[in-house]
């Protein structure tokens, strides 16, 4: 499947999307190991990066005493350990998702639903689009159902993607209920024979116990419909928000048995280490980056491939060579 498929394309991508957070955070790995003893002093600069990158504090601490414990003689052995420190971090959530990863159900069920959750703002309708595109790519029918009834341009949004792609839409009225465009959309599915149908959700935050009753509301009229609930469900999150991506993680973890995580704006980010977090602190899987502004600009995400990215020595800018 085109989506899960690493090719030299997906790999310079991922580069490209990491070089701010590579220059501006993680690049200072090399500095920190250059030319140094192990001692205090590479210990206090390690912890200054990875907390600066929004590793998170907790997942920092960890890190480095698991590195600590390995007794390392020189600087490239902390190098080491910690790229394998990380590529573990980043492997460990197996996800429990039915699509995507390595307890998928092959051949997957028809139609797959995805419903895809996440704080408005995330690049959330952008996500479903680039899904879209990706399963088309495949040969795949797609349906979009636009769940967001509550936030007024979320519509429209996500009909000129349909139309700019080319995948179906099934949409109600402003104000209406999600749940009944969930089921309108797994009903018109199951008719028309569509392979995969994504269902966008709204993404306010400041009344949880409503999120809480939607979701939970439209997960059963999916389950009515097809005989299961999603097979996935994607949280959109916005790298540039950094730590309080966190936060929106666990609040929509609490909320939703959320399956896999899209990270998305990374190649507006200088704070690329909330993937660590993520991964540590609430055992969700990261699946897809985005790394540009077009509908096929998602790439799979492979974990040892963006750890190497990110410790990569950072490219010269114009004003470094110069000096």
């Amino acid at each position: 499947m085109r989506l899960f498929a690493r090719s030299k394309e997906s790999e310079a991508a991922t580069g490209e999307a990491l070089a701010r957070t590579r220059r501006s955070w993680f690049g200072r790995v090399s500095d920190a190991l250059r030319g140094r003893d192990v001692g205090p002093e590479l210990w206090e600069s390690l912890e200054e990066v990875l907390i600066g990158a929004d590793t998170g504090v907790e997942t920092t601490f960890d890190v480095l005493e698991r590195i600590r414990a390995t007794d390392p003689d020189t600087a490239e052995d902390v190098r080491t350990a910690l790229r394998d420190e990380l590529i573990a971090i980043l492997e460990g959530p197996a996800g429990t998702g039915r699509l995507w990863g390595p307890g998928a159900v092959e051949p997957a069920p028809e139609p797959a639903v995805v419903l895809v959750v996440g704080v408005n703002g995330t690049g959330k309708t952008t996500a479903i689009a680039r899904l879209a595109h990706g399963y088309m790519e495949d040969g795949k029918r797609v349906l979009a159902a636009a769940g967001d009834t509550f936030r007024a341009a979320a519509v429209d949004q996500l009909r000129t993607w349909s139309d700019r792609v080319g995948f179906d839409l099934v949409a109600h009225q402003q104000g209406a209920d999600a749940a009944a465009v969930a089921f309108d959309a797994a009903e018109a599915a199951t008719a028309r024979g569509h392979d995969i149908v994504l269902v966008d959700t709204a993404g306010r935050l400041h009344n949880k116990q409503h999120l809480l009753d939607e979701l939970a509301k439209m997960r059963r009229v999916i389950e009515r419909q097809v005989g299961r609930g999603p097979d996935e469900v994607a949280l959109v999150l916005d790298a540039t928000t950094g730590q309080n991506g966190l936060s929106q993680a666990r609040a929509f973890t609490d909320a939703v048995d959320v399956t896999s995580v899209i990270l998305t704006k990374l190649d507006g980010s200088a704070k690329g280490g909330i993937v660590f977090a993520v991964a540590s602190q609430l055992g969700l899987p990261v699946r897809f980056i985005g790394t540009g502004d077009g509908p096929g600009d998602l790439a799979p995400f492979d974990p040892a491939g963006f750890v190497d990215a990110l410790l990569a020595t950072p490219e010269a800018t114009p004003q470094t060579a110069e000096a």
